[in-house]
């Protein structure tokens, strides 16, 4: 059976944290003399101290052992709390009076998807800009801790073809280094966001866009404090800048922590990392020499245009510099292939991930090989070592219900009066973790004018995306809660 307490207490900490993470909104608003600190002040304070009641009431002498059950109830259940209570500074403001607007646009914070409801980004205050860029950075470390420290004890996906790798994540070492391996993260995570900070400083942002910029960029969510996001700035620096470390924060982690350590080398033996790598660069060369052929831009332009846009759909992060859907028909094509790529597994990037698509794609061609030989032994090899058939029995398996996942919900959302374009860009979008789809949700649009219902619905899916489909999906099976 579920034990309920240890989840109780694990959420409790978390709304601690989320409450005291609200706090440093405040010298901004200040700062520039907004009306939003008492409303972040009271929600801040309020949801820490509901927080500790749930985490000191639940405390036990002994430690409970979290077993699978348990596990799979903290992670969903997490994601979920967390937005809800951190829609609350939104609401109690009354920059979004509604409770699913505003449970929308924090689940989009929380999963890195980017996805809007405001019309109007600049009229917000600076604290609540703040907090809606901090869910980022959030959720962002959070996915990662998540998918290299308890994933894997948890047997998802493909995660374990590169976790005995990772210091500490292992099954058998990930109870006693599993801190350690989550402040080896962060050093990396907070020097990557610090980095990118003083480049857009130079670039001429002033320190409250550079640092909300940059949570959005290394946690590759997406949500930009101006309406026409990193349009506004009209800087080739800037877009640059923002491009380099949108595919840093798409490359898997582990990788960054080697190559801190000398080991260099590790990015391009690592399969994945050359896989990311040369599709984003023969994607973004393609689209850039149609824009240049097409006299939409001149030659910098139109490759500063196609990397960054590549690069943000592919790491699903969803900055725009312009609107793509006004590139033509063959682009926005791309576009709706680039929404189910992802990036590299242990990086903050949604989707489905490189590994997948390499894995799957490796595997069929290998299938062709076994049809005219049948009784050839050809194993799937990744990094130079043998994937057993479990691992790629659980991509397709992931594969075939993430496209049934957006099937279905394109089906429901064009039932809300959603047309076939936006309906499918919308849905893919979301469980991608990407923000802009297509049609009524595009770049230059957002997800203001989506029904109730399919906001509820987005949300879900948003969440179900970020957690790899089946952390949620188990919880609905009846398996889960028998004994």
């Amino acid at each position: 059976m579920v034990q309920f307490k240890p989840v109780i207490n694990i959420i409790g900490f978390l709304l601690i944290l989320e409450g005291l993470l609200m706090l440093p909104g405040i010298p901004f608003s200040l700062y520039y003399n907004d009306n939003d600190v008492i409303p972040i002040l009271i929600c801040g304070i309020g949801i820490s101290i509901i927080g500790f009641f749930l985490w000191y009431f639940t405390k036990t002498k002994d430690s409970i052992e979290i077993k699978k059950r348990e596990g799979y109830l903290i992670v969903a259940l997490g994601w979920v709390v967390m937005s809800a209570f951190g829609a609350l500074p939104f609401m109690l403001h009354g920059s979004i009076p509604s409770f699913t607007d505003a449970f929308f646009e924090t689940a989009s914070g929380f999963t890195t998807t980017g996805a809007s409801i405001l019309t109007n980004i600049e009229a917000l205050p600076h604290g609540l800009l703040f907090w809606r860029s901090m869910t980022h950075w959030i959720g962002g470390m959070g996915i990662i801790v998540l998918s290299l420290a308890i994933l894997p004890l948890l047997g998802i996906g493909g995660m374990q073809l590169y976790v005995a790798e990772v210091p500490g994540t292992s099954k058998d070492k990930i109870h006693p280094r599993v801190r350690e391996t989550a402040k080896r993260l962060w050093a990396i995570y907070v020097l990557l966001t610090a980095t990118q900070v003083v480049l857009l400083i130079f670039g001429g942002m002033n320190l409250f866009d550079a640092i909300c910029h940059s949570f959005g960029t290394i946690a590759t969510g997406g949500f930009s404090t101006k309406n026409t996001s990193l349009g506004h700035y009209q800087s080739a620096y800037i877009d640059y800048v923002v491009t380099i470390f949108m595919f840093l924060s798409g490359v898997n982690f582990t990788l960054h922590y080697f190559a801190l350590h000398g080991r260099i080398k590790s990015y391009w033996n690592d399969e994945e990392f050359k896989f990311y790598s040369i599709l984003i660069i023969l994607i973004a060369m393609c689209i850039g020499a149609y824009l240049f052929i097409s006299n939409s831009f001149t030659f910098e332009e139109s490759f500063r245009h196609s990397i960054f846009t590549v690069v943000s759909l592919v790491t699903s992060t969803g900055f725009v510099t312009s609107n793509y859907e006004s590139w033509g028909y063959f682009i926005e094509i791309i576009i709706f292939l680039l929404l189910l790529t992802g990036a590299c597994a242990g990086s903050t990037g949604g989707g489905v991930k490189m590994i997948r698509h390499y894995l799957l794609f490796k595997n069929g061609i290998y299938e062709l090989k076994r049809l005219i030989h049948p009784n050839a032994i050809i194993p799937v090899r990744y990094n130079k070592k043998a994937v057993i058939p479990e691992v790629i029995s659980k991509i397709s398996a992931f594969s075939l219900f993430y496209l049934l996942i957006i099937a279905v919900g394109a089906l429901i959302l064009s039932f809300t009066g959603l047309g076939f374009t936006s309906a499918l860009g919308s849905v893919a979008a979301c469980i991608g973790n990407v923000g802009p789809g297509l049609g009524e949700t595009g770049p230059i649009l957002n997800y203001a004018t989506i029904s109730s219902g399919g906001k509820w619905l987005l949300s879900f899916i948003m969440v179900l995306g970020r957690l790899e489909l089946f952390t949620i999906l188990i919880i609905f099976s009846p398996y889960f809660w028998k004994k």
